[in-house]
């Protein structure tokens, strides 16, 4: 049976010093059903000549002036065809084992609509550093406890896509990932993997770290807007739990758990059961 196919657009804009470990850290892992969109903002540091010599192994690339961020992904997801969806910075990088990981678990899962890794960081020089503890489910969206859901390690159906409206929100600037997150919570129950799928990469000219205040502002007005989305029985309705995938060694498969969420926003996973 052939894999499933997994989208993942690449935004890049003058990352000559990254965009190369970007490439190789998906292309090398040789996953047999990968699309891969390259979405360059007109870059001219000598991005664009690295890109290309990688050009048997993109699906589609471009490189002109855009608007921003949003709308380079924008662009690049509406060239998208695959089941499953994500985007990768062209600073940070996947593990040599992401797609398989995530194939593996939404095939295993047809329920499963979105899910993330856990969350860790690479130094400038690409070593991993630290796996920042803890899930997050809807309930520490609407309560404000947004830090925060790794983009590179969230993987979707295109299914939740289309149901959250299919597009990146080009009103945000910074916070695109938690704004987009805001709409898959009203539609989709996050599942974290325990696993490492992927780092964010910490360097001197991180935007979202140079510009904290307004990264933090445009996140407070997603989840206000989220907050407003709900009604007030909906609220009630909603379950203080966790929900995680754990691998079964003894099986070889993924399995689901749900687990309650305590007070202070943390997971009892000694009560966790599975589902």
């Amino acid at each position: 049976m052939a894999s499933v196919k997994i989208s993942v657009v690449m935004p890049s804009f003058n990352q000559a010093n990254f965009v190369e470990q970007t490439i190789k850290s998906i292309v090398g892992q040789e996953y047999e059903n990968l699309e891969f969109i390259v979405i360059d903002g007109g870059s001219t540091d000598g991005s664009v000549e690295i890109i290309k010599k990688y050009l048997p192994q993109i699906s589609y690339f471009v490189s002109e002036p855009d608007t921003g961020h949003a709308n380079a992904l924008n662009k690049g997801f509406k060239k998208s065809t695959g089941e499953i969806m994500a985007w990768l910075n062209s600073d940070d990088m996947y593990t040599p084992w992401t797609f398989r990981t995530v194939a593996d678990i939404f095939e295993q899962h047809p329920d499963i609509d979105w899910l993330v890794g856990a969350a860790t960081i690479w130094s400038d020089r690409g070593t991993m550093l630290s796996i920042p503890p803890g899930y997050k489910s809807v309930h520490d969206y609407l309560e404000g406890k947004f830090e925060w859901i790794q983009q590179e390690s969230v993987f979707w159906r295109r299914r939740l896509w289309e149901s959250a409206g299919g597009y990146i929100n080009e009103n945000y600037k910074l916070s695109v990932d938690g704004e987009l997150w805001s709409r898959f919570f009203r539609r989709g129950v996050l599942w974290n993997a325990n696993c490492i799928l992927s780092g964010y990469r910490l360097h001197g000219s991180n935007r979202a770290q140079q510009f904290q205040a307004q990264a933090r502002n445009e996140m407070l007005t997603a989840i206000q807007a989220m907050r407003s989305s709900f009604t007030q029985q909906e609220m009630y309705a909603l379950r203080p739990e966790y929900h995680f995938v754990q691998y079964d060694h003894g099986a070889s498969i993924w399995v689901k758990y749900v687990t309650p969420r305590s007070p202070q926003g943390l997971a009892m996973t000694a009560a966790a059961r599975r589902v």
